[in-house]
């Protein structure tokens, strides 16, 4: 006759259940539609757009990312988005796309996407790339034309065109709207403003070093 279990083992049955339990409960629906195509026009999000009824096949196309954007402005880089918001099909589908330009110098400053992991490729040019673990360690990489870049969910990152050439990549997300928190808008243009003794407490600066940083982020009159 076989022994009984003993608690721990019957203890350790118990939570890996529970576990099962808890990550089916908190893993994205399957969906219970062919599709969802986003009614834009009520404004409500409700964690992805409610369904509009009347659908065609303009709701799943876009031509957005077809071309090069400006890229005569402060940081040199344009991001062009095609997520639920341009594309209304992608609803509920968790992915989209961006198309990011880059002058010769180019920036796309440090930022963060709190909803996706992120994928580039290099359509065209050479870039620096790089993200920045919670420990504080960088990872980063020297791209060509045709590589490929993973910037981890969450996580800071940038990109900089230092060829003489400019660069263009398509950027892959998980989301269909994975949002963006660019650190130096973040904090140097919040409404209303972050208080400056935390900033120069934070940056180790002074008051006015805080001042005419926050004047370069204002808006433009």
């Amino acid at each position: 006759m076989a022994a009984p279990p003993s608690f721990a083992a019957a203890a350790a049955a118990l939570l890996l259940l529970a576990a099962v339990f808890f990550t089916a409960a908190v893993a994205d629906p399957d969906l219970l539609q062919d599709v969802c195509v986003a009614d834009l026009a009520s404004g409500v999000k409700l964690n992805g757009f409610p369904c509009k009824s009347n659908i065609s096949s303009d709701d799943f196309f876009s031509s957005i990312l077809a071309s090069r954007g400006p890229t005569n402005n402060t940081f040199g880089s344009l991001v062009t988005g095609a997520n639920v918001q341009k594309i209304p099909g992608l609803n509920t589908l968790g992915v989209s796309l961006s198309r990011i330009d880059y002058a010769p110098g180019g920036l796309n400053p440090p930022h963060t996407h709190p909803r996706a992991t992120e994928v580039v490729f290099v359509l065209e040019g050479e870039l620096d790339v790089g993200f920045i673990t919670t420990a504080n360690s960088l990872y980063a990489k020297s791209l060509k034309k045709g590589d490929i870049f993973v910037f981890p969910r969450g996580l800071v990152h940038f990109q900089k065109n230092n060829g003489k050439a400019p660069a263009s990549v398509i950027a892959a997300f998980n989301s269909q709207l994975p949002g963006t928190q660019s650190l130096a808008t973040t904090l140097f243009a919040a409404t209303p403003a972050v208080p400056d003794n935390v900033l120069t407490k934070a940056f180790q600066i002074g008051t006015k070093e805080v001042q005419k940083i926050k004047g370069r982020f204002a808006p433009k009159k």
